[in-house]
């Protein structure tokens, strides 16, 4: 079976991690940076598996901007539909604690990701795509975010949707994710996010509850990644659990990005992708949700957002 091509539409962000092993003079501070950013994590994720991919960004000239050009092509990403970008990189210092989560603090005024005008949207690549990816804050920054939430609603072809909200409050305040999503859902066919994202979107709702309402919003299927509990899928309402595979966690940077490309690969690989799910079942669904957590625990076992290869899965079920 032939697999249509996946687009991820979004940003791009320099992660910035503090260095203890490098030398520096006293008062100096050094930096390591990694190319991130959740949806070019996703694309990075999808290509190395094996599914092509398209990634629609727009990426600056600066230095972080070839770092990113570089990782995501070596990565076998097709950078064709990206705009160069005149603005600068955004850029997150990131910190990692014990239990290998990271936080951010955002360095993202006047930066590239966010100034999609309507003509480069209408120019992006999308005619024969089997699924449009997007979401994280290419859907929430100004003045770009309701030009892509429109591009979701006209995309040629009826590509499948896929939203990632990707919850960043010291930047966005959760409240306006809030007030977005119902239209995310109204356009999208897969919603993608973690229970710290469902905390912050809905305190105090049980993620049974949540996709309900969402399943109400028109999102078929739903996805709820667990971390370390695995993940709850509901499928127009039919719920299905996956647990985690056993791990030795470096960090957890990029699992759930990780997560996202596994779950859209192993859907393309057995035809659901394109169009509004209609023929897919729970019993796919499951396999689907095993694989991606497959995905995002080898993500775990690396430092930094570095996804597998598909080979890597083949050598970890041979050992």
């Amino acid at each position: 079976m032939t697999r249509l091509p996946v687009a991820v539409l979004g940003e791009c962000v320099a992660d910035a991690f503090t260095d203890s092993s490098a030398e520096r003079r006293p008062g100096e501070l050094a930096l390591r940076v990694l190319p991130g950013g959740g949806p070019a994590n996703t694309a990075v994720a999808l290509a190395r598996l094996g599914t092509p991919t398209r990634f629609l960004g727009r990426i600056s000239a600066d230095p972080f901007g070839a770092l990113f050009r570089q990782h995501l092509d070596s990565s076998g990403v097709d950078l064709g539909g990206s705009v160069a970008a005149a603005e600068p990189s955004t850029l997150a210092i990131a910190t990692v604690d014990e239990l290998g989560q990271a936080r951010y603090s955002f360095h993202a005024e006047g930066t590239a990701d966010w100034a999609w005008t309507p003509a480069e949207l209408g120019a992006l690549p999308l005619a024969g795509v089997g699924c449009l990816h997007t979401g994280s804050l290419a859907l929430v920054r100004e003045p770009g975010g309701p030009r892509v939430e429109e591009l979701l609603t006209r995309a040629p072809g009826r590509p499948t949707v896929s939203i990632d909200p990707n919850v960043r409050p010291l930047l966005v305040d959760p409240a306006r994710y809030r007030s977005r999503l119902p239209h995310w859902c109204a356009a999208a066919d897969i919603l993608r996010l973690s229970a710290d994202d469902l905390d912050l979107l809905l305190p105090g709702v049980s993620a049974e509850r949540a996709c309900d309402d969402w399943h109400l919003a028109g999102v078929r299927l739903v996805v709820i990644t667990l971390g370390g509990r695995g993940a709850l899928a509901s499928l127009d309402g039919e719920r299905l659990t996956v647990d985690a595979p056993r791990t030795d966690v470096v960090d957890t940077i990029g699992a759930g990005d990780a997560f996202t490309g596994g779950l859209l690969h192993h859907l393309g690989g057995i035809g659901r992708l394109g169009g509004r799910l209609d023929a897919l079942t729970p019993e796919e669904v499951h396999d689907a949700c095993r694989f991606a957590a497959r995905v995002a625990a080898l993500t775990c076992s690396v430092a930094g957002p570095n996804p597998p290869w598909h080979a890597d899965l083949r050598d970890r079920a041979d050992s």
